[in-house]
């Protein structure tokens, strides 16, 4: 028997994660020179990372040799979400904290919800313990909801939901996903993760971590690598009630959060400005993309993130066209979604750069 053989079944199933084309992938295949080339694949900030952030982490490289202290980071996400220190966990980008989740309330014989055209890593985290996906229809390309709702079962643990959702942009208006949570069984985990919470205008937003007095079965997990400009360091984390707090910090691994990732995350916590320069730049990049969408008249999904999805037709056709004029977005068909593409809002210049090969694509 080999040793693939040999491997759990369940493992044996999952698809790989399949993240954006880097830069120079596409310059070793198409001989186009790294400066040629716009990236606009992964959700990435185009304004980099915070000047605050970069600060603390020249500083930080000097003791670089010691293991990692999280308590400043800890400290720094309890104050600004108002919950006690002992209610966050840390992670190795939140996609880290998603698995932490999964194998404390996962396992075989029991079973987690997500929507249809949602984050991929919610089927990675579920399958890869072994425990049933309930995939749910989606709603107008989003979360449906009631649908969710009613696939509950007895061996269900845990619900998947994003907002706004990811790779379709969808928002859920608070007052539907409260009223969900109220519905919901207490003995069932809802996970809301809001990687894209910085992109939801002021108006709309709400302050998640307060629920978690009132459900405590939910955990609220947030990012550093989109608004914050911190990808390349990985670092995220939850919020949840004490109880699961300390259950997933039973299964994290020591120090998986580096020194120079908590450097930089205290530091952008307290960068308002680049925050508010970030979400400037997003909001005047949308328009400016969906204007040009509309021109071209295609199709897309009003999105409250900083990407938009549109309909591309053949959309691996269209993207490898974008990909030989040295642009590159996101194909989406792993999502059941082949005939769409996802862009990344970029500085003005990028999106006007896609918007003039994305006319010469068709």
């Amino acid at each position: 028997m080999s040793l693939q053989a040999q491997s759990l079944p369940y493992v044996r199933a999952i698809s790989p994660y399949l993240p954006g084309k880097p830069i120079t992938e596409l310059a070793r295949e198409m001989g186009i020179p790294v400066e040629k080339i716009v990236k606009l694949a992964s959700n990435e900030n185009p304004l980099g990372m915070s000047p605050k952030a970069r600060v603390a982490v020249e500083a930080a490289i000097s003791g670089i040799e010691r293991y990692p202290d999280q308590f400043d980071l800890i400290k720094a996400v309890a104050d600004r979400s108002g919950v006690a220190q002992n209610q966050v966990v840390l992670g190795n980008g939140s996609n880290d904290v998603l698995d932490l989740i999964a194998r404390v309330f996962l396992a075989p014989g029991r079973s987690a919800i997500f929507a249809q055209h949602a984050f991929a890593v919610y089927p990675l985290a579920t399958l890869s313990t072994g425990a049933e996906l309930i995939a749910t229809p989606a709603k107008n390309y989003g979360h449906d909801l009631a649908a969710m709702l009613a696939a509950i079962r007895p061996d269900t643990r845990i619900i998947w939901i994003a907002n706004p959702n990811n790779p379709t942009g969808n928002f859920l208006p608070y007052p539907e996903v409260c009223a969900f949570l109220e519905a919901v069984p207490k003995d069932v985990v809802v996970v809301l993760d809001e990687a894209y919470n910085e992109y939801i205008p002021p108006a709309e937003r709400v302050d998640t971590g307060e629920w978690i007095k009132d459900f405590p079965n939910l955990v609220v997990t947030r990012t550093f690598s989109k608004i914050f400009g911190l990808a390349g360091l990985r670092v995220g984390y939850a919020l949840a009630s004490q109880a699961i707090a300390d259950l997933m910090n039973r299964v994290r691994q020591p120090f998986n959060v580096n020194n120079l990732a908590i450097a930089a995350a205290v530091a952008a916590l307290d960068d308002h400005q680049f925050v508010a320069d970030s979400y400037e730049l997003n909001r005047r990049g949308m328009e400016q993309i969906v204007a040009g969408l509309k021109r071209l008249g295609l199709e897309h999904i009003p999105s409250h993130g900083n990407f938009v999805t549109f309909k591309a037709g053949d959309g691996a056709a269209v993207n490898q066209k974008l990909l030989k004029q040295g642009v590159i977005v996101r194909p989406i068909g792993g999502y059941g979604l082949p005939e769409w593409l996802r862009v990344t809002i970029g500085k003005e210049p990028e999106n006007a750069r896609f918007l003039e090969a994305l006319e010469k694509a068709f």
